[in-house]
């Protein structure tokens, strides 16, 4: 069972794995820093209890911490027992949610193994946004894809603001680095896939003629404002499009991707 610590020091070193989490260059979630996994409110600490990621500890009220019990009967870590006033003094803000959870980072899939393992893949250039990054992990897992792969200029998808916005579920799709780009993207095609590009191009095909539903896809969308590179756009297969009325020219990228990641869902039998 967890090891229940009550704590009424905000200055306590024991949380300081919670500390500061809105200071940018002290923030324990930094890939250059210490680089840990950060969970916040009981759904999402539920999913990072039963992640891959090995736990640290947990922090939150005690009546937060209880409703998680069943769920730490098998852990030795310690949970932290704090009051809202002491709570919001460790991580600099108020926490509706009222509890954390903290782990290590665990190792990232090879991305050829990934590839070889997968039939329907999302591959991301220069996503920035951490919140359109964690809603696209979670429309990646509620609509079915195997993985992402994350081409140069993408945020860190496991940055607490994209934890919490794609609801933990960045914990439970697989992701990969892409370190060659774009030259990485023929191994995509090396293991049987069609790459296509989501680009609001005139000679785009629409995505509900493309057929992504059929054999093995890899959509490759951009970020907001910029898009694609057209260097990234040169080794596609094809390009496909939403078709857009009254005069829009596109929607928000995780917008994007829950369309076309619907069209890509291979019919169940």
């Amino acid at each position: 069972m967890a090891r229940l610590i009550e704590i009424t020091d905000a200055q306590d070193p024991a949380v300081d794995d919670f500390r500061d989490l809105t200071t940018a260059d002290r923030r324990p979630d930094r890939p250059g820093g210490r680089g840990l996994v950060i969970g916040e409110g009981r759904l999402v600490v539920e999913r990072l209890l039963a992640s891959p990621y090995p736990i640290r500890g947990l922090l939150g009220e005690r009546k937060r911490i209880n409703t998680l019990e069943p769920l730490l009967r098998d852990l030795d870590v310690p949970a932290y027992i704090v009051d809202p006033e002491t709570l919001a003094k460790i991580v600099g803000f108020h926490l509706n949610r009222g509890v954390l959870a903290v782990a290590d980072r665990a190792p990232e899939p090879d991305p050829v193994e990934l590839i070889r393992s997968s039939r329907k893949l999302a591959v991301l250039e220069g996503v920035v946004d951490h919140e359109n990054l964690g809603a696209m992990f979670r429309n990646a897992a509620g609509l079915g894809l195997d993985g992402v792969l994350l081409g140069r200029g993408c945020s860190d998808p496991l940055y607490r603001r994209s934890i919490r916005v794609s609801m933990g579920h960045v914990l439970r799709v697989p992701f990969a680095r892409l370190p060659n780009w774009p030259g990485d993207l023929e191994v995509l095609g090396s293991h049987g896939f069609r790459v296509a590009a989501l680009a609001p191009r005139p000679d785009a095909v629409p995505v509900g003629r493309a057929d992504l539903a059929t054999g093995k896809v890899a959509v490759l969308m951009g970020s907001e404002g910029p898009g694609l590179s057209e260097e990234a756009l040169r080794v596609v297969d094809l390009t496909v499009g939403i078709p857009m009325s009254r005069e829009v020219d596109s929607l928000n990228v995780a917008a994007s991707a829950a369309i076309v990641f619907h069209a890509m869902r291979e019919e169940e039998s």
